[in-house]
């Protein structure tokens, strides 16, 4: 009987961490839009889960989808320094790439909507265990 109890509590708690990287994609996104036109921020980003890059993966790392995926709507193609400071902005907030950890992402990706070029940081690099 106990390894059914073991059982229905790893669905349980998958189910949760689903719902809690959903809740912070949507809250970013929430949050992007307002910057966005509030005029905070120069352009709209749009969070979004992608595969990840399989050798970016760790112990906490989600089996399918671990890449957190940041879509930059300029309506140009984004120089690869102007994709390098928005993911050094996401980088910067421990928090937030804490969080992404533990929900399961591995990767970090920024895409402009033009053109086919990106960035991808590999997050546990970011997480400043043991500092501060």
């Amino acid at each position: 009987m106990p390894s059914l109890v073991n059982f229905w509590t790893r669905i349980i708690e998958w189910f949760r961490d689903r719902q809690d990287r959903v809740q912070l994609i949507a809250g970013f996104n929430r949050a992007a839009r307002e910057a966005f036109i509030n005029g905070e921020a120069p352009t709209h980003l749009e969070a979004c889960v992608s595969r990840g890059y399989r050798p970016y993966k760790h112990q906490f790392s989600n089996f399918f989808n671990s890449g957190f995926r940041i879509k930059v709507f300029s309506g140009k193609q984004l120089s690869k320094q102007d994709t390098v400071n928005i993911g050094n902005v996401i980088l910067s907030n421990d928090t937030l790439v804490r969080r992404l950890v533990v929900l399961g992402f591995d990767t970090l990706e920024v895409h402009s909507d033009v053109g086919t070029y990106g960035c991808r940081w590999q997050l546990r690099d970011y997480i400043m265990i043991g500092e501060g």
